[in-house]
């Protein structure tokens, strides 16, 4: 009934914990905090507010933290549970990362107009054929190279997520392809070019 422990069931118990400890930090992904701050953080959640201006500045703390961590995560340095609702997910990851990795004609559709509105206010013969040049130019190249985004992410969605809803996910693309590269949000995390992973989570 009370028997002595011996060595090898310290060893055993103590493999058995670190065990368990690393697999708890390998499914956060972070660090277990130490158990003195993780009581203490639990101790202030439980403890009520004494009066209406202490429930009141625990509301505003809360609401502070909530907005830092969107913002980490619209920067590209947070998680992704605190992004937009239309952010999340690995289908909508994959989706600005395939958008980001190439340079997209719509994303110069701006710039080039306010060119061609220039162009405009010039009144010669020369600047008016420049103009509509430019503009129809400008219209087919968008048109084409937005089509070829569209059919390509297609095939790459069916390929990487065939058990997953992708609904949505191509006007995601086209909206996101239509702005320019530093106006992106969240912010770009892959450079043109670059050769996307084989899987996304």
């Amino acid at each position: 009934m009370f028997r002595r422990r011996t060595p090898n069931d310290s060893a055993t118990e103590t493999s058995a914990e670190s065990l368990e400890r690393l697999r708890g930090e390998e499914g956060k992904g972070r660090p277990t905090p130490r158990r003195s701050a993780a009581e203490a953080a639990r101790k202030k959640r439980m403890t009520p507010p004494r009066d209406r201006r202490e429930a009141a500045a625990r509301q505003r703390q809360q609401a502070r933290s909530e907005r830092g961590k969107t913002r980490s995560a619209m920067q590209g340095g947070g998680d992704d549970r605190y992004l937009p609702r239309r952010d999340r997910g690995p289908v909508r990851r994959f989706c600005r990362d395939f958008v980001d990795s190439r340079r997209n004609a719509a994303e110069f559709l701006l710039p080039a107009l306010v060119v061609i509105l220039m162009l405009g206010f010039i009144p010669t013969l020369w600047a008016r054929s420049v103009t509509v040049v430019l503009w129809m130019t400008t219209i087919l190249l968008t048109v084409a190279d937005t089509v070829f985004l569209l059919w390509r992410l297609g095939k790459q969605l069916g390929a990487r997520f065939p058990d997953q809803s992708t609904k949505g996910a191509r006007l995601y693309s086209l909206l996101r392809s239509s702005q320019m590269r530093f106006l992106r949000m969240p912010k770009t995390q892959v450079k043109p070019g670059a050769n996307l992973p084989g899987q996304y989570r």
